[in-house]
């Protein structure tokens, strides 16, 4: 049977509806606009003309954008700081994430409290980075990977995740002999599968965005990720657009374009593997929402 609503759920609802809608519509826009304007006519682009769909189809950006010099490289070593740094982050947050559930830790307010403590406090930008000077960790991937490998707010999901599973099934594998170990890998993981997708999602894009730590952190461009690369992009293509001659109907590409082909490239990945991990991570937002 239907229940009927009544006049403050329906202006709720329909408050609701339109300021989703809105929401939606400011976050898909960009991304919208990016693939549409790397695939139209640069000089509709410059213009103005293009505001939603493209105009003037033609595929010319992104072939002079893959040809760019160091583009599959930036591409590469985005890939590899982001695969490598999203194991190595969920290594260590699984870790601190299972000792601080245990209730027979000693001292676990203490520790605990010691870790959310950081996400209060910033040393500052200057101290981090003579810490990584100091520690020998200047042009190096394993300054990018290390020195960020834990985000705290995603060691506090974990660990409520770990605390909502059931105290028995790890008393019954205590009894069988198996080692913490073995708890963690046998139980624990297999039955946070969605929580554990959902926090590599959160450290593989924000591993693949990264921009500004990377920037400062490796010197040499041959090491350098796509989003530096892309920065680097956009200065020398307005740099040349400005001192370039007036785009016209028939040009091909322009400096815009091939930047918006470079952006829509690098937001690829993303595409590709969230609608596999999707089922994973709509589970995951509701982490810890049922306890024992």
């Amino acid at each position: 049977m239907k229940i009927k609503m009544g006049t403050d759920e329906k202006i709720f609802y329909t408050v609701n509806y339109i300021l989703l809608t809105i929401f939606a519509i400011m976050f898909l826009y960009p991304i919208v606009y990016v693939f549409s304007a790397a695939v139209s006519n640069p000089y509709l682009v410059e213009t103005g003309s293009v505001v939603l769909f493209p105009k003037g189809f033609n595929l010319n950006s992104f072939k002079s954008a893959m040809e760019l010099t160091g583009m599959w490289r930036a591409y590469g070593n985005s890939i590899f700081i982001t695969a490598v740094g999203t194991v190595v982050s969920m290594v260590f947050t699984i870790s601190g994430a299972y000792v601080l559930s245990k209730p027979e830790l000693k001292f676990r307010k203490f520790w605990t409290f010691m870790v959310i403590v950081t996400m209060w406090f910033d040393p500052g930008m200057i101290p981090k980075y003579l810490n990584f000077r100091d520690l020998g960790l200047i042009d190096s991937y394993t300054g990018v990977i290390l020195g960020f490998a834990i985000n705290t707010f995603n060691v506090i999901i974990l660990k409520s995740f770990f605390e909502a599973v059931p105290k028995s099934l790890e008393e019954a594998a205590r009894i069988d002999g198996a080692s913490q170990f073995q708890i963690m890998t046998k139980i624990y993981l297999p039955l946070s599968v969605s929580a554990l997708t959902t926090v590599s999602l959160f450290y593989a894009v924000s591993r693949w965005n990264g921009y500004f730590w990377t920037m400062v952190l490796l010197i040499d461009d041959k090491k350098a990720p796509l989003q530096v690369f892309l920065k680097k992009l956009i200065v020398e293509k307005n740099m040349a657009g400005e001192a370039s001659q007036m785009i016209t109907a028939q040009s091909l590409t322009s400096p815009q374009t091939i930047i918006y082909a470079v952006i829509a490239l690098s937001l690829i990945p993303i595409f590709i593997v969230y609608p596999f991990i999707q089922k994973f991570f709509r589970k995951g937002v509701t982490l810890g929402a049922v306890k024992e």
